[in-house]
């Protein structure tokens, strides 16, 4: 069949659950609930401009599609391999009207895209900094786990140039990461405004938050109520389900 045509060796055609298809590669980087939990949070409307930054695969632009229907959704990645990749997955699912893909740096993006133009950016950025821990000898995976082509101040200052006023950004992180980006996002003008944590069970620490900011927006953080990905008896939690749009 054509489509088939589209998958490459070494990669598998992996089904969202939402009449939708990821391409990715059996032995590199691979999606997980971040991103799933990422475009379950972002508060999008039918009449929204939305950017991602650093999609990667592509996934968090498909599941926005598939869960939000926004007016338009433009994803950009530096990895001119994950924007090949990227774009095979969106014509498979014949998305190529709805997601457009730009391959190029996040720095860059206000330059090339526009100042002040999105309703919504949403990231899953590198979560580590990049001298911290052993970075895999993977291209792939170092670039999607550490600061190496951005930091949390690039993520934060390219969000800022191109929101609209009021814009938000919405954003996937690490817990230990939650003062920096405090900081960050409030100092250049992202206010906090809604964080909710996500524990793997109900005994264990948040290992994961999900953020908001909104570009000018007056202090007046909500906390909202936990995610637990697991019960106590390590079945999926009720809310997962529902993310997921699975059935019990």
């Amino acid at each position: 069949m054509y489509m088939d045509n589209l998958i490459k060796s070494g990669e598998t055609l992996d089904d969202l659950q939402n009449g939708y298809y990821i391409i990715q590669k059996k032995k590199a980087f691979r999606f997980g609930v971040d991103a799933v939990l990422l475009s379950d949070f972002a508060k999008i409307k039918k009449t929204d401009s939305v950017l991602e930054l650093g999609t990667g695969t592509g996934v968090i632009s498909i599941l926005l599609y598939a869960k939000k229907k926004p007016k338009s959704i433009t994803a950009i990645d530096i990895s001119e391999e994950m924007i090949e990749m990227a774009r095979r997955s969106i014509k498979y699912n014949n998305l190529t009207d709805s997601i457009k893909l730009f391959n190029m740096d996040l720095r860059e993006a206000s330059d090339l895209l526009g100042r002040g133009k999105y309703n919504s950016v949403v990231i899953n950025p590198p979560y580590i900094k990049a001298d911290s821990g052993i970075i895999s000898l993977d291209e792939g995976q170092a670039f999607a786990r550490f600061e190496i082509n951005c930091t949390l101040n690039d993520v934060i200052n390219a969000s800022f140039e191109l929101l609209i006023p009021g814009g938000k950004l919405n954003m996937v992180h690490r817990t230990d990461r939650l003062v920096d980006i405090l900081f960050l996002m409030r100092n250049k003008g992202l206010e906090p405004k809604r964080i909710k944590f996500i524990h793997s069970s109900p005994s264990k620490r948040p290992h994961l938050l999900l953020i908001e900011g909104v570009k000018g927006g007056k202090p007046d953080l909500k906390f909202l109520d936990p995610l637990y990905i697991y019960d106590k008896d390590g079945n999926y939690t009720e809310e997962i389900f529902n993310i997921y749009g699975r059935i019990k």
